[in-house]
C-alpha cells in the first residue's frame, strides 16, 4: 500500500514542524508514502525550511493564497498514493493512530468514504471530535462523546455522516471521482460538503474510534472568519439532507421538553409516532416534527439574510 499525506501549510511553522516530526515517528515501519506540503503563502521563514527538506517530502510553493481546500486539491493533484490522507499542519499525531483508520476503510471494502478518528484538543485533553453530527438547527457540530472502552474494542468503526477534514483517510480513486474540495466554500465546510458527497455516491463515511491525535484546534490564521457564508453554502446545496439527519434528534429533544402532564388522545398519538422515529422503529418522521426542522432552518436562512446581506434582504429560503 502507497500512501500520499497531503498537508497544507499557511504560517505556525513550529507547529508544521511539530507535526511533521510527530508524523514521521508514528508511521508504520516499511510503509510506501509520500508526504506533500503544499505552501498557501506563509511568511514566518515556512519557505526556507521547505527548501531543506528532501524525499520522501514534495513541496508546492502556491503563488497566491488558495485557501484550505484549494491548497489540498493542488497537493492532492500530484499524490501518487492509492490511498490519500489528509491532514492539518496543527495536529499532533500519536503512535498507531494511522493503523485504524486503515483498518476501517478495509473493512468497509468498496463501500468505503472518508475515514476520520477521534481528535483531543491538544491543549487540555478534551475530546473535541468523534465524528460530525446534524444539531437541532440543522447546522454541523462536531460530537464530542466517546463510547465506553469496550464498546470501543467490540465496535471499533462507528459510521457517521461526515467528519472533519483536520484528519481525513480515503481512496485516492473516490477523491478524483468526487472531484476533491469544493473551492467556493473558504477554510470552512468542504469537508463536510465533500462527506455529503461520498454519501450521495453510495459510501458510508466513519470514524476510527481506536484511532486518537491532538489537535491545536483552528491555529490558523483567520481561521474562523469565513464561517457564516460557508454555513450558508452548506445548507443551501444540502438543506433536504441536513433536516433529515437533524429529525431524530429533534424528535428527542422535543420529547424531554414537551412531553409531560395529561394529553388528549391526539397529541399522544404525534408523541408515540416520534418516539418510534427518534429509537429507529418508524421510517417515516412525524408529519409535525417535519414541519419544525423546516421551520428552525428557515429561521437560519432569515438569520443569514440579515447578517450576510443586510436588513433590506429579504427570507433566502422558503
Amino acid at each position: 500500500m502507497h500512501v500520499s499525506f497531503v498537508i497544507p501549510l499557511y504560517h505556525c511553522l513550529d507547529l508544521t514542524q511539530a507535526c511533521v516530526a510527530s508524523l514521521q515517528a508514528t508511521l508504520p515501519a516499511g510503509l510506501a508514502h509520500e508526504i506533500i506540503l503544499v505552501d498557501d503563502g506563509s511568511t514566518d521563514g515556512t519557505r526556507a525550511w521547505l527548501a531543506t527538506l528532501r524525499p520522501p517530502f514534495r513541496v508546492v510553493l502556491n503563488e497566491r493564497n488558495l485557501g484550505y481546500a484549494g491548497a489540498n486539491n493542488r497537493g492532492a493533484a500530484l499524490a501518487t498514493g492509492r490511498i490519500l490522507a489528509l491532514l492539518n499542519n496543527d495536529l499532533v499525531l500519536k503512535p498507531h493512530w494511522l493503523e485504524p483508520m486503515l483498518a476501517a476503510h478495509r473493512r468497509l471494502g468498496t463501500r468505503a468514504g472518508l475515514i476520520g478518528n477521534v481528535q483531543r484538543a491538544a491543549r487540555t485533553g478534551a475530546v473535541d471530535h468523534s465524528g460530525i453530527f446534524i444539531n437541532l438547527k440543522g447546522k454541523p457540530e462536531h460530537d464530542t462523546s466517546l463510547p465506553p472502552r469496550w464498546m470501543r474494542r467490540l465496535r471499533p468503526v462507528r459510521p457517521v455522516a461526515a467528519l472533519t477534514g483536520a484528519c481525513m483517510l480515503l481512496a485516492r480513486d473516490l477523491w478524483t471521482q468526487l472531484g476533491g474540495f469544493d473551492e467556493n466554500f473558504r477554510n470552512g465546510g468542504e469537508d463536510v460538503d465533500l462527506c455529503f458527497r461520498a454519501r450521495a455516491a453510495g459510501r458510508v463515511n466513519a470514524i476510527a474510534l481506536r484511532s486518537v491525535i491532538d489537535h491545536h484546534i483552528s491555529a490558523s490564521v483567520g481561521r474562523k472568519k469565513n464561517d457564516e457564508h460557508n454555513s450558508r453554502r452548506l445548507a443551501l446545496r444540502w438543506r433536504p439532507e441536513l433536516e433529515q439527519l437533524a429529525l431524530r434528534a429533534w424528535c428527542w429533544d422535543f420529547l424531554r421538553r414537551e412531553w409531560s402532564g395529561t394529553r388528549d388522545p391526539s397529541e399522544c398519538a404525534t408523541a408515540l409516532e416520534m418516539l418510534l422515529y427518534a429509537a429507529n422503529l418508524r421510517r417515516t418522521p412525524p408529519a409535525f416534527a417535519r414541519d419544525q426542522m423546516h421551520a428552525a432552518m428557515n429561521r437560519e436562512f432569515e438569520r443569514w439574510a440579515q447578517l450576510l446581506d443586510g436588513p433590506a434582504a429579504g427570507p433566502s429560503a422558503g
